[in-house]
């Protein structure tokens, strides 16, 4: 419990945190002078949930008792459906065919790569631990 709220402290923070470096960027790259405050509200909290839930979903990759396959695909699906519902609802991306297709496309290839980074990093790491253990 103690790990969850620390994470949900610490997503809620960085995607607020986001919310506000996007700002800033579309102010001083956009040539934008004037912001919405509904629209600033609207993206500011969805960040924030985003920051939250993807900071907290690893924790499946924690339960013991699921294989790696198992927890992969709860925490995928659990960041997907997510990410997307909050990403069309606000309207990061247009709900169009086309941008959409593009935009899971993206979502797929991102997943996947950190996914494998992560995995490679870690047998690396557990493959450190099981020499140091054997020249015990």
């Amino acid at each position: 419990m103690k790990t969850f709220l620390f994470r949900t402290m610490i997503g809620i923070f960085f995607g607020a945190f986001l919310a506000l470096v996007m700002t800033y960027a579309v102010i001083w790259f956009g040539d934008v002078e004037t912001l919405s405050s509904e629209a600033f509200v609207r993206n500011s909290l969805g960040s924030m949930f985003c920051g939250w839930f993807f900071s907290v979903t690893p924790l499946y990759f924690e339960i013991t008792t699921l294989k790696l396959w198992q927890q992969t695909l709860l925490h995928f699906i659990t960041v997907s459906l997510l990410y997307f519902i909050i990403s069309f609802g606000i309207g990061w991306i247009p709900f169009q065919m086309t941008t959409a297709l593009l935009s899971i496309l993206s979502f797929l290839f991102i997943y996947f790569i950190i996914w494998i980074g992560f995995y490679l990093y870690f047998k690396s790491e557990s493959r450190k631990l099981n020499e140091e253990l054997n020249h015990l």
